[in-house]
């Protein structure tokens, strides 16, 4: 059973969401919060497989919310909600920790889909989506400090336990491949690839392969196209 806490400041919004998710066999809504700081009270004390996180609302914005939600070190796992698919505040919602976003005109059934997939660890942004949103705000990624430097990618503390292979998994999964398109354009079998990067996320914390995607951008081993 997958558990859900929804925070929304609209209540016609919460009432539809929760309406649903408890139509299906496999989800059961926690509670229902009003604005930012509601919602990681209640996250304390419900410890939710997923919050479904509106970004703006009254007070504490959900972009605060998420990131102090996933700095309490909890195993919830927080799914962003917002008007646009490329929104800026989706792309912050994403480096605050969320492990996906959906725009919320979404169909139900990518709504459900998304809640289980984060529920069970996984992204739920298509990965060239998640590069097209880090394009559009890549100005917000830090700087090399020294461009000339060709081993300026590799410093990071968060890639020196990263195998050669790894770091090219990790480069490739920053450019956007499935796991299929790795698999074939690397000559691996598939079920070798989910080991990489498994590998890779374990090795430099990354709650999942959006967080990966964003580390990639951020230690400069993928360069705004």
């Amino acid at each position: 059973m997958t558990t859900v806490l929804i925070a929304d400041d609209q209540p016609l919004q919460r009432f539809g969401f929760r309406m649903l998710l408890e139509s299906q066999d496999d989800m059961t809504v926690l509670g229902e919060a009003s604005g930012g700081s509601e919602a990681i009270r209640m996250t304390a004390e419900l410890h939710p497989d997923v919050v479904l996180m509106d970004i703006r609302m009254p007070g504490m914005d959900g972009i605060e919310a998420t990131r102090r939600i996933v700095a309490a070190g909890d195993r919830t796992r927080v799914l962003i909600l917002t008007t646009f698919d490329l929104d800026e505040y989706a792309y912050a919602g994403l480096r605050a920790g969320a492990s996906g976003f959906l725009v919320k005109d979404a169909q139900p059934e990518e709504l459900l889909s998304g809640i289980r997939s984060v529920a069970t660890g996984d992204a739920v942004v298509a990965p060239s989506l998640t590069r097209r949103l880090l394009d559009a705000y890549a100005h917000h990624l830090p700087t090399r400090q020294d461009p000339s430097t060709p081993t300026a990618p590799y410093s990071d503390p968060r890639l020196e336990t990263l195998t050669e292979r790894e770091r090219e998994i990790l480069t490739v999964i920053g450019q956007g491949w499935t796991n299929t398109e790795i698999a074939t354009r690397l000559h691996l079998a598939e079920s070798t690839v989910k080991t990489h990067v498994s590998r890779v996320l374990a090795k430099t914390g990354s709650r999942d392969r959006i967080q990966a995607v964003i580390l990639a951008y951020d230690t400069k081993l993928v360069e705004p196209s």
